[in-house]
């Protein structure tokens, strides 16, 4: 994947955690992959932070909004018109959980959950209308394990005209690859029958790093829990892991081009 820097009309364009503890967070991430965090002192923001490196914005860490909120990673898909792409998003199947709003002068945002349950933003610029991606350190894929995904494929192809296609994955699976223009941008899955019954459907982040190994082992030792530990795929090698807080991310290498 190309380094990219710029807000993308139907592609993942933002990335950000809401957790339980925002301080604890900024340092485990910084120490991880050396993000500069920048917390907004405007009181608009409560407290989000803008992780940079160098100068170079690459996700947003805020605390959550209330105590019922789960501490996770979301997803934002780049829009031009995000009341215009919420009505879509009905008409589809999906459910608009909260609806377009503005976020002080940096641009207007929605929170939408697909037919399968999983839970996504989009994002519609104006100030903050950055966003790197495709390097070390930061945003590389993101990926949904769905409960009925054959259901989730046809809404993000309708809703957002990205295409995709399959191939084995596992014991009698398939994987399924989202793309947009050509460019393979997520990836989804059927969940696993033996998850726990209360497991929604949920896209994970991950972020590039030069070395899984490495980088899961430094996660660890900052206070990380292992969930998937490193292992090869077949386009280069990946683990997951949750941050002390209990928001989950992976991790992922793959050869360069």
């Amino acid at each position: 994947m190309a380094q990219t820097i710029t807000a993308l009309t139907n592609r993942p364009a933002w990335v950000d955690l809401s957790t339980s503890d925002a301080p604890a967070a900024r340092d485990f991430y910084s120490k991880l992959f050396g993000w500069q965090l920048e917390v907004s002192e405007d009181p608009q923001y409560g407290g989000y932070a803008t992780a940079k490196l160098a100068d170079s914005s690459v996700s947003g860490i805020g605390p959550r909004q209330s105590d019922d909120a789960p501490t996770a990673w979301s997803m934002y898909i780049g829009t031009d018109d995000v009341d215009a792409l919420a009505k879509k998003v009905q008409a589809n199947g999906g459910t608009v959980a909260a609806p377009p709003f503005d976020v002080g002068d940096q641009g207007r945002m929605a929170v939408f959950q697909d037919p399968t349950g999983a839970f996504f933003s989009a994002w519609q610029p104006a100030g903050m209308n950055q966003f790197v991606s495709g390097r070390p350190n930061a945003f590389g894929w993101a990926e949904l394990s769905a409960r009925g995904v054959d259901r989730a494929i046809p809404f993000y192809e309708t809703t957002f005209g990205w295409t995709h296609s399959t191939s084995p994955f596992g014991e009698g699976q398939e994987y399924t690859s989202f793309a947009i223009d050509g460019e393979d941008i997520a990836g989804a899955f059927e969940m696993d029958p033996k998850t726990p019954a209360e497991v929604p459907s949920y896209w994970t982040i991950y972020f590039l790093t030069d070395d899984v190994d490495a980088t899961f082992r430094r996660a660890i030792e900052l206070g990380g829990r292992e969930m998937v530990a490193p292992q090869d795929f077949p386009g280069g090698r990946f683990a997951i892991v949750s941050d002390p807080q209990g928001a989950a991310f992976g991790l992922m290498v793959v050869p360069q081009r």
